[in-house]
């Protein structure tokens, strides 16, 4: 699972990160977080949301249940999405469905702040905020990958984990600018006014905000590996993921796991935590949303650091450290805040920082696929599982706290288990490849 050097740009492999490379980093970094403050703002509302668009007389837990579902449809639309987009991606170029994803998530967003309620249109209102959900899902079906091979394919070979580790930076930035919004609605705004029409201002400023990033994006270039592949004649014919499946099953497995792992930290540490922490132990809004932001904050510090890690040493003994220390602050984390609620503004961005280690995740998934087919492995590998683990997360650890508090913790915990074996898988192939690069010299 190794980078093919040879298929890069020669202009690439030694040299440093110059201003080029860092106005593509910045400017692919802030459209990422704009759009991924759009597909997430969702969820930071989920209370508010399943109170309109579903029946007043059913169980509280119910409707939290169905507004999850709907989050899910987001996830389960993925694959479809980032398939398609990676297919035309490996064909026709990275810049143009860089730039078409942040259109099919922009619309959707505004319609939401749009959308008529349950008490108004029935039935209808669910259904629109499914169908806007999905949209949401494809569009980001195709961002994430294909910000990851963008930034990768722009910079020096050995500033690829630091280039992927800022994008994804960006990326939880964007959940920053998300949990800040609804910090601000809740701290300005009472509750009456969230509920009435306060809650719709997140999703018209989205639509604002990625409408914005696509202007943005005009100014990136296409990639020098993808140009130079397509100067050479050398772009996959055919199907992309036909390749990927009959040639690199091994790297969609280990993607898989690794997306996995990614998405158990972000969903529940980060996505779910603040609505945890105001019905499972009485925190209120304002607070949980204000220590959400800290851990955010330190999940992006987190991201450059761990990806900045996988340009020095080996990925694999980044990943067992790094899921260690993920494990043991999530444990600390909430039982911590279970016993003395006034340790959230400590531990709360101590668990943040290690979900950082998610920012190392992408560098594996890069060097796994050859150029030709990368966008489309990794956009297949990824949105796949996420589409299941990131998915289905949710509804799973909301049934798990019926019977069990600890839920979320315990969840995480068993994903960091499948990060170490992963570190360890990563550390044994790495020292194979050692092996033989000795036994040819």
């Amino acid at each position: 699972m190794s980078h093919d050097i040879s298929s890069t740009p020669a202009g690439l492999i030694h040299r440093s990160l110059n201003r080029h490379d860092y106005k593509t980093l910045s400017l692919a970094a802030l459209g990422g977080a704009l759009e991924f403050y759009d597909f997430i703002i969702f969820v930071f509302l989920a209370a508010v949301v399943s109170r309109h668009f579903f029946p007043a007389d059913i169980p509280d837990w119910l409707r939290q249940f169905q507004t999850y579902g709907i989050f899910a449809a987001g996830y389960l639309a993925r694959p479809l999405g980032g398939i398609v987009m990676a297919h035309f991606g490996d064909l026709v170029g990275r810049k143009k469905m860089f730039n078409l994803s942040i259109l099919l998530m922009a619309l959707p967003t505004l319609l939401m702040g749009l959308l008529p309620t349950y008490e108004s249109v029935g039935i209808v209102a669910p259904v629109g905020l499914l169908v806007l959900r999905i949209l949401q899902g494809a569009a980001i079906g195709g961002e994430v990958p294909g910000a990851w091979v963008f930034v990768s394919e722009h910079v020096p070979s050995r500033r690829i984990g630091y280039a992927c580790g800022t994008l994804t930076a960006g990326l939880t930035a964007g959940i920053l600018l998300g949990s800040l919004i609804a910090t601000l609605l809740n701290t300005s705004l009472s509750q009456a006014q969230i509920f009435s029409w306060g809650w719709r201002l997140p999703f018209l400023l989205g639509g604002v905000f990625g409408l914005c990033a696509m202007m943005l994006r005009r100014w990136l270039e296409e990639t020098p590996i993808f140009a130079e592949m397509k100067a050479k004649k050398q772009l996959v014919e055919g199907l992309p993921l036909k390749l990927v499946l009959g040639n690199s099953k091994t790297e969609v497995v280990v993607s898989m796991l690794l997306t996995w792992l990614l998405s158990a930290a972000i969903v529940v540490v980060i996505l779910m935590t603040p609505t945890y922490l105001q019905k499972q132990l009485a925190i209120a809004p304002a607070a949980a949303l204000q220590a959400n932001s800290l851990a955010i904050v330190a999940l992006t510090i987190g991201c450059i650091f761990f990806g900045w890690l996988n340009d020095r040493f080996n990925s694999g003994l980044i990943f067992i450290l790094g899921s260690i220390g993920l494990g043991l602050s999530v444990y600390a984390f909430y039982h911590g805040v279970t016993a003395d609620p006034t340790l959230l503004p400590m531990l709360y961005p101590l668990a943040g920082f290690f979900v950082g280690i998610v920012g190392a995740v992408p560098y594996v998934m890069v060097n796994a696929f050859p150029p030709a087919i990368r966008f489309t492995g990794l956009s297949f590998s990824y949105n796949l599982a996420y589409a299941i683990f990131g998915g289905l997360t949710p509804m799973l650890v909301a049934l798990w706290l019926k019977n069990e508090p600890m839920a979320p913790c315990y969840y995480v915990i068993a994903l960091c288990g499948v990060g170490v074996l992963i570190g360890g898988w990563l550390l044994l192939q790495e020292q194979q490849a050692s092996d033989v690069v000795t036994q040819t010299n």
